[in-house]
């Protein structure tokens, strides 16, 4: 940590994987520390990950992804390139973006509504384009990343902001009115669509002001196996399904690199 006068900064922890030269591990930390200034609250964490994936199949190979502790709550951004240089060009104005947008979120809780303002964070916002996978062929798959966390309850409304600020795809969540686990994502004529184990009725849901698309749809009853083979047959990024074992919604997902992660609910 670095004080200068009452102001506590810390440092930037980066971590290089891959073929990447080491002096772009400071270039990545400087321009990270630059954007604390816009933070809505004190940082009191932050990391930086420069990954390069040696495929030569792959488009953008090189991964730029920053995590920050705003306050006590997490900010994550993430900007795939063809160089190292232009991933961390691009994770410092997309950092830059989630930074600004939260402290206008910040502001219209405390009863302060922001101005409008060219890049204003609505509703309405259309999504950034998801990071694309490599093809690796099936046979080579593997659950590599199995993540496990305690779900928060949730409004669609704040499920969508915990989204963005995180800058996922994807968004899985205890929804408050009806205390299903569910899933919020881009896509539908909305451009959010919500998904959860049984659909809900009329007026089930909690109050919420997002455009978005309920599926009519249940989430499938499937074990890992039969999850991997489902989402290999649709191929789409990711599935929602209800994991048969635990009888809790669960993710499995396509990575970047080409293999599989799942998320579960930890409780």
């Amino acid at each position: 940590m670095r004080t200068n006068g009452t102001t506590t900064t810390p440092d930037v922890r980066v971590t290089v994987r891959g073929d990447l030269p080491p002096a772009l591990a400071e270039r990545a930390g400087r321009k990270v520390s630059r954007l604390f200034g816009l933070a809505h609250r004190p940082v009191l964490a932050a990391s930086v990950r420069l990954s390069r994936y040696g495929n030569p199949a792959v488009e953008r190979p090189v991964i730029a992804q920053a995590n920050l502790d705003v306050g006590g709550r997490l900010l994550r951004a993430q900007a795939a390139a063809p160089t190292a240089e232009e991933a961390i060009d691009r994770l410092d104005a997309k950092l830059r973006r989630q930074l600004e947008r939260s402290a206008l979120h910040w502001e219209a809780k405390r009863g302060r509504r922001p101005g409008s303002e060219p890049g204003e964070w609505r509703h309405e916002s259309v999504p950034a384009a998801p990071t694309p996978w490599f093809p690796r062929p099936e046979g080579e798959r593997e659950i590599i990343r199995h993540k496990s966390y305690s779900l928060h309850q949730a409004t669609v409304d704040e499920a969508f902001f915990d989204m963005h600020l995180l800058d996922y795809d994807f968004h899985l969540f205890i929804e408050t009115g009806t205390g299903q686990d569910s899933v919020l994502y881009h896509a539908g004529p909305t451009g959010h669509r919500l998904a959860q184990p049984i659909p809900p009725g009329p007026h089930r849901l909690s109050p919420f002001k997002l455009a978005v698309t309920v599926s009519g749809h249940p989430a499938p009853l499937l074990d890992t196996t039969e999850a991997v083979d489902r989402l290999d047959l649709l191929g789409q990024p990711f599935l929602f399904f209800v994991d048969g074992e635990r009888g809790r919604g669960s993710v499995l997902y396509h990575r970047y690199d080409g293999h599989y992660g799942l998320i579960t609910p930890a409780d």
